[in-house]
């Protein structure tokens, strides 16, 4: 199955003409880019994705995968991969994202490699999968909190902060537990969020997680898990 060209060179058209190249230094720099930016804005990019996806349909799941792919290795600028992953969540396509769609999640994951790429498929697209299929994507979501990939881990980590009442927390334990230790800042970021966005659900559980594991939470962890127990708990 072969990507859908046209899509792919509607973005890059639509792109190149709202892109601001005033902006897209600073843009490049604050996001540690390797890509260059068009200089693009948030909702600027999401009138793309309304203007670009609905005019170019695809047939299955396999021309949907492969245009998604396309579109995102061969990014020449950062806001093609935020259309690409616009196009993996796209409400036209959520029979395509099954437990097939994993290995496509996990390049986007791997591949993605920084924080605002890989916590949109984490929060998003792995949290809805976790709710559509959760005795399928739990184990892999364990295994991936102790892979040698930093930003495998931190998929596992962040994967529930959507879910709320839906989060697992025995899931939660368990990919927080091989990472406790870890110095890596976005790993401690990530392990404060997930406990954080667990005491929308139950405050009381995750002061009384964070003193259990006082010796092991870094202090950023334990903060961001606390940030908000004092309201929370009002």
């Amino acid at each position: 199955m072969a990507a859908d060209r046209a899509l792919i060179d509607a973005v890059r058209a639509e792109l190149a003409t709202r892109g601001d190249a005033a902006k897209a230094p600073e843009m490049q720099r604050y996001m540690k880019s390797a890509l260059p930016f068009y200089g693009v804005s948030s909702p600027a990019r999401k009138e793309v994705a309304r203007v670009v996806i609905p005019a170019h349909p695809l047939p299955d799941a396999g021309a949907w995968r492969d245009t998604v792919l396309a579109l995102w290795s061969e990014a020449e600028h950062r806001e093609e991969r935020y259309i690409a992953l616009a196009l993996v969540g796209d409400r036209r396509y959520r029979t395509h994202r099954t437990i097939a769609a994993l290995p496509l999640y996990e390049e986007l994951v791997v591949t993605g490699a920084w924080w605002d790429l890989v916590d949109e498929v984490a929060g998003r697209l792995l949290g809805e999968l976790l709710k559509r299929d959760h005795d399928a994507l739990a184990p892999v979501l364990r295994a991936w909190s102790r892979d040698a990939d930093l930003w495998k881990r931190r998929a596992a980590l962040v994967a529930q902060v959507n879910l709320r009442g839906d989060i697992d927390l025995a899931l939660l334990h368990d990919v927080i537990e091989p990472n406790l230790r870890d110095g890596d800042f976005f790993m401690r970021k990530g392990i404060g969020w997930a406990l954080r966005s667990y005491a929308k659900v139950d405050p009381d559980e995750v002061v009384r997680y964070c003193e259990q594991h006082a010796d092991e939470l870094s202090p950023l962890s334990r903060r961001e898990a606390l940030r908000n127990v004092a309201g929370l708990r009002d």
